[in-house]
């Protein structure tokens, strides 16, 4: 590309780069079309080879006229789903904007400072994807690999490490984890029949229908045999200062199965309660996290748990709670007024549904005791008892929602030991 070809604007000086020719300028912009392609890839959105070849030809075909050019046409390129376009947007302008990628190879423009705009939520996690380790030294690098080979336990300590005690860095990379866990398919048998090969109930209308291509000559029975579905997934999430932590990263594991499975319901609870539902299903977990937290005015406050569970049984369990739902109760059960409606409302959730699971951070203390009044009060009415602070408790917490799945012992058994 020419000088003649880039329109000038005033105010800004020529780069010297693209003073000195067009060919350095074409191999310069097909080097970062290709990072770029691996930026994407890195940040969640399938780019191969081919769309990288793509991008150049249709570059080539359209001309890099101005920079709304040149994001349409990558655009057009790169992004094939409409949720993509989030991703694609923060990297376009981190990637060219940071560096001055694009503003050198346009000679447009010298690169510009980024800009003090808020970060919208996608933009942290194509950040990372875009400079993880572009202005690291080689040294610092290799020393890195060097002491990563030599760590064979580095997995395991980040699997049974707590989630409050976490870095940053180890956050992430247990979000990464979360992502990649798989839950799962416990079906159960419905009332409805479906078509079968091995059924025990004959299916009239398919059979005769299949009869008449053969001109009734032969009759090949069609069965029907019973139909099974997923059942509802249900969750209610402690949001007080001393669950926060954990619940955030419960989140990323909820987001996950809510893509998997059609019937997830996430509830958040404090003080009030919050149904964020909709809210999880957005594709892009940073904005998923960020729609919750905008919805949830009682983040990181008291615990109504009576309450909360009042308004649940009231408003909601007769729509969520149908074919044998399963409840994730996420709480440490530090009740702020136990009294005897904390024992009907837990006692009423727990006949409600086919499984109560009661998922405490607390049990990560080995010498934890059911001494708090709320504890002693939710232990009769729950078919387990499980912790829920580290990856490892998060993968227990999987195989256990399987239906061959060994169940926990008796929760009573932590009041025998308080008693």
């Amino acid at each position: 590309m020419t000088d003649e070809a880039a329109p000038s604007r005033p105010g800004f000086a020529r780069s010297s780069s693209a003073a000195s020719g067009g060919g350095n300028t074409t191999g310069r912009l097909a080097e970062n079309i290709v990072y770029f392609a691996r930026a994407l890839r890195a940040a969640g959105i399938p780019v191969g080879p081919g769309s990288v070849l793509d991008a150049l030809a249709a570059l080539q075909a359209a001309g890099v006229g101005t920079r709304e050019d040149f994001y349409w046409t990558l655009h057009a390129v790169f992004v094939k789903r409409h949720e993509q376009t989030v991703l694609f947007d923060q990297a376009f302008h981190i990637f060219f904007r940071r560096r001055g990628y694009l503003d050198q190879l346009m000679a447009m423009m010298l690169p510009q400072a980024p800009g003090t705009e808020p970060a919208k939520p996608a933009a942290q996690r194509v950040h990372e994807a875009l400079f993880s380790g572009l202005d690291k030294p080689k040294q610092e690098e290799r020393e890195f690999q060097a002491d990563a080979r030599l760590t064979v336990s580095d997995r395991e300590l980040l699997q049974k490490k707590d989630f409050a005690q976490m870095a940053a860095g180890e956050i992430a990379a247990a979000k990464d984890a979360i992502r990649r866990l798989v839950l799962p398919l416990d079906e159960t048998r419905t009332r409805r029949l479906a078509l079968a090969r091995h059924g025990h109930v004959i299916d009239m209308r398919r059979t005769l229908r299949a009869s008449l291509k053969g001109g009734g000559a032969l009759i090949d029975l069609k069965y029907l045999g019973p139909k099974t579905r997923m059942p509802p997934l249900v969750a209610l999430l402690d949001i007080s200062g001393s669950m926060s932590e954990y619940t955030r990263l419960f989140l990323h594991f909820l987001h996950a199965v809510t893509d998997a499975r059609k019937r997830v319901h996430s509830f958040l609870f404090g003080t009030r309660l919050t149904n964020v539902t909709r809210a999880l299903k957005t594709k892009d977990p940073d904005e998923a996290l960020a729609a919750c937290s905008a919805g949830v005015a009682d983040w990181s406050g008291g615990t109504r748990i009576a309450t909360s569970l009042h308004l649940f049984n009231k408003l909601w369990a007769r729509r969520v709670l149908t074919q044998g739902a399963i409840v994730l109760l996420i709480t440490d059960g530090l009740e702020r007024d136990p009294d005897d409606r904390l024992a009907f409302e837990i006692d009423r959730l727990h006949r409600s549904c086919r499984r109560l699971i009661w998922l405490n951070p607390l049990l990560r203390f080995d010498v934890f005791e059911a001494k708090a009044r709320g504890i002693q009060v939710m232990l009769p009415h729950v078919d387990e008892f499980r912790p829920i602070h580290n990856l490892e408790s998060m993968a227990e917490l999987c195989r256990a929602l399987s239906a061959d799945a060994v169940r926990a012992g008796d929760p009573k058994m932590w009041l025998r030991r308080a008693a």
